[in-house]
Formats: C-alpha cells, structure tokens, sequence
C-alpha cells in the first residue's frame, strides 16, 4: 500500500451543496495521489436503505464511481449516521465495506481504522441507542417500512440527537481515556486513526499515534500516510 488517505464525517446530503461540491473536489485531486481511500463512517448525514435512490443518492454514487473506477481503492466504514449502507450501494459505487474497527499494514506500519464511536463509552445513551440499531431485528423492521416514513423516523432520531448532544459535556462525547488506552494496549497498532468526535488532532500513546480525523463543514480534513510519513490536513471548503 504506497498511498493512504483516510476522511470521515462528511455528512453530505441535499442540503449541504458545498460539501458535495468539496467531496467532488477532494477526490479529483487524490485520485492521482493516493492509492488507496478509507471513508471511516458518516460519509451521510442520513442512510435510510439502499432502495432511496433519491437523485441526490445517485449524484454520490455517481462521484464514487468516476473516482473509483481505475482509481484508487476505496473502502467504507458504517458510521453513526449510515450505517445501513449495503452491498448494493457499494457495488454500485464502487466501493468495499469494511468492519469496524479494521487492521491493515501500511507500509510495515499496523494500523488499525475505525469510525471510533465504539469508544466513546461515558455516553451511555448513545451506547445503548448505537447497540439497539445495530441489531438485526431493528434494521429489519425499519427497512420493512415505506421510504416516507423511515425518512420521519430518520429526520426525528438525528433531531433528538442533536438536542441529546447539545446537552452533555465534552468529555461525556468524547471517547474515554481508559476505553481507549486498554483497546491500544490489547492490539499494540503503530497507527490508530478514527473520526465521530469531530476534534481533529493527533494523540501520542506510548508507541501509538491516534488520529483523530475532523468533520467536515467550514473546511475539510484527511488523514494521509505515504510511506511512513504520517500527517493530518485540513483544508478550506
């Protein structure tokens, strides 16, 4: 693997333009550089289902596959706010779902790629409403639903977790210090690099570097490693 960039928390959707725009932009200016592409969850604001293929929908898969095809590699990670992204998406993009957390070797480096929110363990209610969505019988029964009303359903959740999150502490929704360190302890990855907490910045534990990657809105972020040279960036959108 020569090249790795790696984004998260782009939430686009139809009412962000200049995130698409900057999406759009980002990719044909990687498409040479890099060799290989980890979107490490919420690249959506909102997924309700791989059959809401929306024009905006298709305007994303459109994007993906112009990048994708005899370009860079490109893998996706669910985030908090689609992960009921499927198969069918993906293929038609372009694109391979990953497990999260995920280990690869980046040029001799273990490094492990997360959306990261499993971490984030002082959030109980969010804990609890991660592992309620992520059952099979609840994705099962919401994707029994028409698309009018998973969209209401979607649309309220993403309401009341603004209002939830507005509400708490930064270290509450941040992740927590001794989750973390014990996760770093156990599986001992040169790189750690995750998104969800929308606090950029790279931490030093012990041996590790964790990279914690940016939202995007007023600018931009990635992470790149190109042969052992590791960097986050920002840039203006």
């Amino acid at each position: 693997m020569k090249s790795l960039y790696a984004i998260s928390d782009i939430h686009l959707s139809k009412d962000s333009p200049h995130l698409t725009d900057a999406f759009k932009a980002f990719l044909n200016e990687s498409k040479e550089s890099c060799t290989h592409l980890f979107i490490l969850g919420d690249l959506f604001e909102i997924w309700i289902g791989d059959d809401d293929d929306n024009s905006f929908n298709q305007d994303i898969k459109k994007i993906l596959i112009d990048f994708t095809s005899d370009g860079p590699k490109t893998f996706l990670m669910h985030g908090n706010r689609d992960f009921l992204i499927g198969e069918t998406f993906a293929n038609e993009a372009g694109i391979f779902i990953l497990p999260d957390p995920y280990t690869l070797d980046v040029n001799g480096l273990k490094t492990i790629i997360s959306h990261g929110d499993f971490l984030c363990t002082d959030d109980v209610d969010y804990m609890d409403f991660r592992n309620k969505v992520r059952s099979e019988e609840w994705q099962k029964n919401f994707l029994s639903k028409d698309i009018a009303e998973r969209n209401e359903i979607a649309n309220s959740l993403r309401s009341d977790s603004k209002d939830a999150t507005s509400e708490k502490s930064l270290d509450i929704t941040d992740v927590n210090i001794e989750s973390t360190s014990n996760f770093l302890k156990e599986n001992k990855p040169d790189i750690f690099i995750h998104g969800h907490t929308h606090r950029p910045k790279i931490h030093e534990h012990n041996s590790t570097k964790r990279l914690v990657l940016g939202d995007w809105n007023e600018s931009g972020w990635y992470c790149s490693i190109i042969d052992k040279d590791i960097n986050l960036e920002e840039f203006k959108i």
